[in-house]
């Protein structure tokens, strides 16, 4: 059992809507709310399960009532000041949120069944939580006030969730009243006076610095190292508390820290297991919210004595949130606690090193600090989740066609016929079905025409394959195709465009020879990204040259365009996509960066000749896949940039859904609101669904589009933009994967 102050997340008053009351269930997910009036007095709780009873017995459902209209008055309670074995009691499966009232029935805080997870002000702490990583300050501010907004400034510019000081009364702390100049002290404890004495922030200034954090939007912790401290710091109002190696030990400072129902975050060196045991009970029966750091409390701590892996023991002696806290050399021991499981690390950070005071020498400068953190959060990437199946990346889907093997036949077959072992083979590339399928496709009948050398997919499988047919849309339509697959896809359906999707090898072809009559639809292109000799095309690149080669190869593609055109007959203008550039390998580019390289792309447009063509830039994805490898994407993602980007300079865009979704996935952005303000600016459409962050190319359906609405919202954003539906790999099989998607589409568009 944990008792719990911060009941900001539960708490509802009773005159609120019953939206707000759900809302709050959902983010804080325990399922439950306490409701309390204007006073705080407590009136009873609602869990989902009572919301769900409450719409089944309800005609009329209706979630703007107040909360307090539904509730369960009848709730179960304790007082603050029960004892925490007659609290525990009261917890079941049943009930796991218990509110607790003061003397005069106002709710003052919570029990609730011990978990590994905690929430200090707005940041949760435990497994499956990102690591909270703690830039210690403590006292290398050597005493000044200025130099301690410093190092607050490089820890938020880091990318630390906090900043912790460290606080003592030293009159209250040493038995010799915290006396420097004693020379009855031994040589270890004078120096440490000697340099307290003269380093300390004044309780004032702390406070003045506390302040400040707040200003700059970052957590303030402190370590009270006695009980003054923590009455001063309890007076401020800090979220929570962190504790010293130095006092596991002293249980009456812990049992007073507890005593104020916040978190604590307690160092554990210099300590041995059995004392380590001892502190644990105490937490469990006082009902504290703690977490156990592994610590060698040496400076700096030699690392053959840091046994890292001695926080696995650590979790199951808490059974609570376990990190590090590192007195070492360096960054990789606290990279490599991440990757053991630490929840918290907690690093020291300087401006220098060669500062008075021993927390400096292992102490992080702000970019060792800075190169930290980024590791540890791509640690957190890399780790996943704990699941059972192990799922191909959209890279390695990628490459698994490029490098693997598919079952090819050898010979041509037509329905009825009866496959054989020997009638296939084994080769690359992996495009259709892999190799382990083979001994389903053996004795199986054929459903469609083979020619010697076709690919068998995963649809032969199938009961049924989807065909071609004549499609109703409100819109031009249309699907991409290559020189080679022109003439097998051009006449199936009745299309109102061909859009080209060119590579640096068609570049080099004589396109007449794959026409022999001019065909009635509209002509697009899409420009390769990869142009020969690796030449990746960024028309905002920072090296000149590869900027200039980038103008040289997009003029080649508008010559072929128009030499593509005169064998459409509709369209005054053929359009041209791009992926304009803009990447990044290592990391995404500030705003103000990115305002640069919007400039430079509008600097290399106005060096082509496009007369008789019209360039539209695509939407892109923040980690777009390049050839089975990933990058950072920056420009033409945020809705805002866009926009500013078409109607400054006239120009307008193909919005690619999936592209757009998965930005919207990543910077969390409404996709509503994206399509509302991109969709005057469309020229043309790639439709396709999208997962997560870097899911793209899916089948319509299949990814975390609402087709529906963004139907609704591009008849009404972009009701003449032209579309096709670009799934991965739809072109094959006959172009399956299209006339799947344009069948589902058809009720949307």
């Amino acid at each position: 059992m944990i008792i719990d102050r911060n009941i900001s997340p539960y708490l509802v008053l009773d005159e609120e809507p019953i939206r707000k009351a759900l809302n709050k269930i959902d983010s804080n997910e325990e399922g439950v709310i306490i409701c309390v009036d204007n006073s705080g007095l407590l009136l009873g709780v609602l869990t989902d399960g009572d919301f769900r009873r409450w719409v089944l017995a309800e005609k009329d459902v209706n979630i703007d009532k107040p909360v307090g209209s539904i509730i369960n008055r009848d709730s179960v309670s304790a007082k603050i000041t029960n004892s925490s074995e007659r609290i525990g009691m009261l917890l079941s499966h049943k009930i796991h949120i218990l509110p607790l009232v003061n003397s005069e029935g106002r709710c003052i805080g919570l029990a609730r069944k011990r978990n590994t997870q905690f929430i200090i002000a707005d940041s949760k702490i435990g497994i499956e939580q990102p690591t909270f990583i703690i830039a210690e300050i403590g006292n290398n501010h050597n005493g000044s006030f200025d130099l301690a907004c410093k190092l607050v400034d490089k820890a938020i510019d880091v990318g630390a969730d906090c900043a912790k000081f460290q606080m003592r009364d030293l009159n209250a702390l040493y038995a010799n009243k915290g006396n420097a100049s004693d020379a009855k002290e031994d040589l270890g404890s004078q120096y440490t006076l000697d340099l307290l004495s003269r380093f300390q922030l004044s309780n004032d200034d702390m406070f003045r610095v506390f302040d400040y954090c707040h200003l700059k939007n970052i957590m303030p912790l402190c370590t009270p190292w006695d009980i003054p401290s923590v009455d001063a710091l309890e007076k401020y109002g800090v979220p929570a508390y962190k504790s010293a190696s130095a006092d596991l030990t002293n249980h009456e400072l812990l049992k007073y820290i507890s005593s104020t129902g916040k978190p604590l975050i307690c160092s554990t060196g210099m300590s041995t297991e059995s004392e380590i045991r001892e502190s644990v009970n105490i937490f469990k029966s006082i009902g504290t919210q703690y977490a156990l750091l592994h610590c060698n409390s040496t400076y700096p701590a030699p690392f053959k004595d840091l046994n890292l892996r001695y926080m696995k023991t650590l979790r199951q002696i808490g059974d609570c949130p376990i990190g590090y806290s590192s007195h070492d050399r360096g960054i990789n021991i606290s990279v490599a606690a991440v990757s053991l499981g630490a929840n918290i690390i907690e690093k020291h950070i300087t401006l220098d090193r060669n500062m008075e005071g021993n927390d400096h020498r292992v102490s992080l400068l702000p970019e060792e600090f800075s190169e930290m953190v980024v590791a540890i959060r791509q640690i957190e990437e890399a780790l996943g989740c704990d699941v059972a199946d192990r799922r191909l990346s959209q890279g390695e889907i990628m490459n698994r066609e490029a490098l693997g093997k598919s079952l090819f036949v050898n010979v041509a077959l037509n329905p009825g016929d009866i496959i054989e072992a020997h009638m296939l083979d084994i080769k690359s590339p992996g495009q259709g079905l892999q190799p382990n399928r083979k001994s389903e496709i053996v004795g199986m009948t054929v459903k469609r025409k083979f020619e010697t050398g076709d690919v068998l997919f995963p649809s032969d499988l199938g009961e049924t394959i989807a065909k071609a047919r004549d499609f109703n849309f409100n819109r031009p339509f249309g699907v991409p195709v290559r020189y080679h697959d022109l003439s097998n896809l051009a006449q199936l359906s009745n299309f109102d465009l061909l859009e080209f999707h060119l590579s640096y090898k068609d570049m080099e072809e004589n396109v007449d020879k794959y026409f022999d009559n001019v065909i009635d639809m509209d002509l697009i292109v899409h420009a390769p990204e990869l142009f020969k000799g690796d030449h990746v095309l960024d028309l905002c690149s920072l090296d000149d040259s590869h900027r200039q080669q980038s103008i040289e190869n997009l003029q080649k593609v508008i010559d072929v365009t128009i030499q593509l055109h005169k064998w459409f007959s509709k369209g005054q203008k053929p359009l041209i996509i791009i992926n304009a550039g803009g990447f990044t390998q290592d990391k995404p580019l500030e705003k103000t960066e990115r305002l640069v390289r919007y400039k430079m792309i509008l600097e290399s447009l106005k060096q082509l000749d496009h007369t008789g063509v019209e360039i539209i830039p695509q939407t892109m994805p923040p980690f777009p896949w390049h050839f089975g490898g990933q990058r950072y994407q920056n420009l033409f993602m945020d809705p805002d940039e866009i926009s500013e980007f078409c109607e400054k300079n006239s120009y307008r865009v193909c919005f690619d859904t999936s592209h757009s979704k998965l930005a919207c996935n990543h910077y969390q952005w409404s996709f509503s609101d994206f399509v509302k303000k991109v969709g005057p600016h469309i020229a043309h459409l790639h439709i396709v669904d999208a997962s997560g962050v870097d899911g793209e190319g899916l089948q319509i359906n299949e990814g975390d589009i609402d087709f529906p609405a963004m139907g609704r919202d591009l008849r009404k954003y972009s009701p003449n933009a032209s579309f096709i539906p670009e799934i991965w790999q739809g072109h094959k099989n006959g172009g399956e994967g299209f006339w799947c998607a344009l069948e589902r589409l058809e009720s949307y568009f």
